[in-house]
């Protein structure tokens, strides 16, 4: 079951949180001195807490730390966001972009 709050990830625990998830994940793919990423962080939180029940799981892979999972998901520019389901790869959302856009990407493929 997906959890109320983002779950961090790193190149180690990629596979099992994200790959081996059989519901709809999305990783975000972001760094600490990003001001973007601080910016969607809350949203991801929200969004965390308003769809875990109904299996979405939030994931953050820190880029600076993990660059190995990012440079296998041609990751170029952050934040972007994965959406995974079943384990791979569904669509993709590049910047900050407001709740409202997350929430229809969340809905059309939940």
């Amino acid at each position: 079951m997906a959890g109320s709050h983002p779950v961090p990830v790193t190149d180690g625990t990629f596979q099992a949180e994200v790959e081996q998830y059989s519901g709809l994940a999305v990783v975000d793919f972001w760094a600490e001195w990003c001001g973007p990423c601080r910016i969607i962080a809350p949203v991801l939180e929200q969004l965390a807490a308003e769809y875990g029940d109904r299996g979405l799981k939030v994931a953050k892979l820190d880029v600076d730390t993990n660059q190995q999972t990012a440079m296998r998901y041609n990751v170029r520019s952050i934040p972007t966001l994965l959406f995974f389901r079943g384990g791979r790869p569904v669509d993709t959302v590049v910047g900050a972009v407001p709740k409202a856009h997350l929430v229809g990407k969340i809905t059309q493929l939940l």
